[in-house]
């Protein structure tokens, strides 16, 4: 989580932004690769294979946050124990899963930004305007295409990938790069998003990923110890704990 990391996220972006700004058809041709004019249908929309690998990608998100859930419960139901998890981790990883792929991708993006799905535009036999990614005024009502949903939770793993050793640090961005291309690229191949969506889930999740291990990790000013948050953990589960403790005793009594 370095500045050339930053750099890199926003040169990817600005080049993205402009070439599929200034040729939006890009997007449409892209897509047509997947597109059977035939069935008038996406190749791989239905087939079973693909659909098993889409759900994959999922549990591989579910089990890289499961460990700070469910430290953070056992934190909270045992207040005195320690934290089987960092507690650094436990904030990082929940934050930017709530923060990117949540707030961003899915409540402020998706549902605000009217950009219709591939199989939603009429090259694709929809009914809805074809819009370039910048323009606000598409026909989709919700859970619209820009953004791409499951593309970020997939450039979400670039936060676990940023805590791993020094010496495994590199091959575990490279994977988790790998892994949001990967999943990006079988939403495309469904017709559910355009390149350009994909290209911004990734670089807004590298900025949210960023910003946060700054606050948390590397600006002297906001960054935490694993003890403060410990701490912190203990003082809101603490008072409820103890009350709860003391009903019971008093019960028994």
């Amino acid at each position: 989580m370095n500045r050339a990391g930053l750099i890199i996220a926003l040169a990817i972006g600005l080049a993205g932004g402009l070439l599929f700004g200034l040729y939006p058809d890009l997007d449409l041709k892209v897509a047509a690769f997947f597109y059977d004019p035939a069935k008038k249908d996406f190749y791989l929309r239905l087939n079973p294979v693909a659909g098993f690998f889409r759900d994959a990608a999922m549990w591989v998100i579910g089990a890289l946050i499961a460990p700070s859930f469910i430290a953070l419960a056992l934190k909270l139901a045992l207040p005195r124990r320690k934290l089987i998890v960092a507690g650094r981790a436990i904030v990082f990883l929940i934050a930017t899963l709530v923060v990117g792929p949540g707030l961003v991708t899915n409540v402020l993006l998706k549902d605000y930004w009217p950009r219709s799905r591939p199989i939603d535009v009429p090259q694709f036999n929809g009914e809805e305007r074809f819009t370039a990614w910048w323009d606000p005024r598409g026909a989709c009502a919700k859970n619209c295409s820009f953004v791409a949903g499951e593309g970020s939770g997939a450039f979400w793993t670039i936060a676990p990938a940023a805590l791993a050793p020094p010496a495994l640090r590199p091959l575990a961005y490279g994977a988790a790069l790998t892994f949001g291309v990967a999943v990006s690229a079988l939403r495309i191949s469904f017709g559910a998003h355009f390149v350009s969506d994909v290209i911004f889930a990734g670089v807004f999740m590298f900025f949210v990923i960023w910003a946060a291990h700054g606050l948390i990790y590397r600006w002297p000013r906001t960054r935490l110890t694993d003890e403060q948050v410990e701490r912190a953990i203990e003082r809101i589960a603490l008072p409820p704990h103890d009350f709860v403790m003391g009903l019971f005793g008093a019960r028994r009594g």
